[in-house]
């Protein structure tokens, strides 16, 4: 397993971890597949780089031990302090906050440069790596803002996905990238085609992998 494929399967474990309260199978179908990409120490290793990603490796570590049983969490190492799983925390902005960030969306540009834009603002900043869900629960008193800020979120998807293609496009797949291709697939057919034709290639590309014979695709390392 290469480094970057080491780091790309941690992220995807971290945004899976964040998206557990609205998963089907709750906390007993995420850890399952948290211990089953996690069995390679690297992914570990870059787990622990990534912004919150030492709280889901200990969260991990307990599920291999068998100190925390396959279908719960320990609540000091919920996603988001649990306040997605029903904590009495509240996000809010403070009126500075929500004035900064008004004016950014109603110039942002769906580009590289119009997220970072939106990320170097202060009232983003502050949420660290959970900025997305963090903002949007802030924002639900606001609808027309809300509405706006859904634009932000689908654009950041959209280049996540684009940067994830291309990487696995790049380099030798294995039956883990098959497997990770056809559960990633619906996002990769409805943000792909927003790059035009090097996105519906990739498309392409991605789709050929997928549904390929065992043999041509090399066994996992």
């Amino acid at each position: 397993m290469q480094q970057q494929t080491a780091h790309t399967i941690a992220q995807r474990l971290l945004n899976l971890y964040r998206q557990a309260h609205v998963i089907r199978g709750g906390w007993m179908a995420v850890n399952q597949v948290l211990i089953n990409e996690s069995k390679d120490p690297r992914v570990m290793e870059e787990l622990e780089k990534l912004p919150t990603g030492k709280r889901l490796s200990m969260h991990i570590s307990n599920l291999k031990s068998g100190k925390t049983p396959m279908n719960t969490i320990d609540k000091d190492l919920l996603p988001y302090g649990g306040l997605i799983m029903g904590q009495d925390i509240i996000i809010t902005l403070n009126p500075n906050e929500l004035s900064e960030l008004r004016t950014a969306l109603a110039s942002f540009e769906p580009t590289p440069d119009g997220l970072n834009k939106i990320k170097k603002l202060s009232c983003i900043k502050k949420f660290g790596n959970d900025w997305m869900d963090n903002v949007k629960s802030a924002l639900n008193d606001y609808p027309d803002l809300s509405a706006k800020w859904l634009d932000v979120v689908r654009t950041e998807r959209a280049y996540n996905m684009w940067n994830i293609a291309r990487q696995l496009v790049s380099e030798d797949l294995t039956e883990r990238d098959r497997a990770r291709i056809q559960t990633d697939m619906p996002d990769f057919e409805t943000y792909l085609p927003m790059f035009g034709e090097p996105g519906k290639e990739v498309l392409a590309k991605l789709r050929t992998f997928m549904s390929s014979v065992a043999p041509a695709v090399k066994p996992d390392k």
